[in-house]
């Protein structure tokens, strides 16, 4: 049923971790913001991608929440302008509390929050 997981996997089981500099994942969060303001747009219209869209904004903003929690401890100290806490809060609620997420909510984090951060980010790098 899930083949293209267990190829994934290797025959060696869950593959090892792999390490990524913190440069490395500024990187990937920047490309992902970027990917979910240009996803945004398909949710302001009766576009027939909504759903698709929707879909793909809350995966990228787990996939910024998991970048973030993974920066070292000394960059998470050095970005007190960019809330670290809440972006990685919300996606223990996209993940685990799907239900109580709302979509004017998350257009919102998108237009606002994610422009922000991105600014900030480029700031201190």
């Amino acid at each position: 049923m899930f083949e293209v997981f267990d190829v994934a996997r290797g025959a060696g089981g869950v593959r090892g971790t792999m390490s990524r500099s913190d440069q490395d994942r500024f990187a990937d969060i920047k490309a992902t913001i970027a990917r979910c303001r240009a996803y945004a747009k398909h949710l302001r219209d009766d576009d027939a991608l909504v759903g698709m869209a929707y879909d793909a904004i809350l995966r990228n903003l787990a996939v910024i929440s998991e970048a973030a929690r993974a920066l070292s401890t000394e960059t998470r100290d050095s970005l007190l302008d960019i809330p670290l806490a809440s972006i990685t809060g919300l996606r223990n609620v996209v993940i685990h509390e799907y239900f109580r997420v709302d979509k004017t909510l998350i257009l919102d984090i998108v237009d606002q929050e994610l422009a922000s951060d991105s600014v900030q980010l480029d700031a201190q790098r």
